[in-house]
């Protein structure tokens, strides 16, 4: 898929999910929340990691942009929906930012993908 198809998908998901649209509202993430942090997330290794240090390949990129989509599809475990919504969506466009090769994409990614400050609203004890 070119990075203009996703981009476009993208959005459209994340919009549709952000405004609760109809066509979207009853789509079921793909993944659970601790299956995408397992998968993206977790380690000095991760993929989270080798986006923040310009390591990952362009196909990292592209899995990042879907982890953060049904990222955003899942509701958080705690916290406010608006918030978790944000974080997401945040998230989200700093991966398609990447995925693109936007300029200053690593720092929006840096920058959106800061652990503590979703975990600390939104993960479990």
């Amino acid at each position: 898929m070119k990075a203009s198809q996703v981009l476009l998908t993208s959005t459209a998901v994340i919009a549709a999910a952000l405004t609760g649209c109809s066509t979207f509202s009853n789509t079921k993430p793909a993944l659970t929340t601790e299956q995408i942090m397992e998968e993206g997330f977790k380690g000095k290794t991760s993929l989270a990691a080798r986006l923040s240090e310009n390591t990952a390949s362009d196909a990292d990129k592209q899995r990042m942009v879907y982890l953060t989509q049904q990222l955003a599809l899942n509701k958080p475990s705690k916290g406010d929906l608006g918030s978790w919504q944000e974080k997401t969506a945040k998230m989200n466009r700093a991966a398609l930012a990447l995925a693109d090769k936007l300029p200053d994409s690593i720092e929006l990614w840096r920058a959106a993908s800061d652990c503590k400050a979703c975990h600390s609203i939104h993960k479990p004890d």
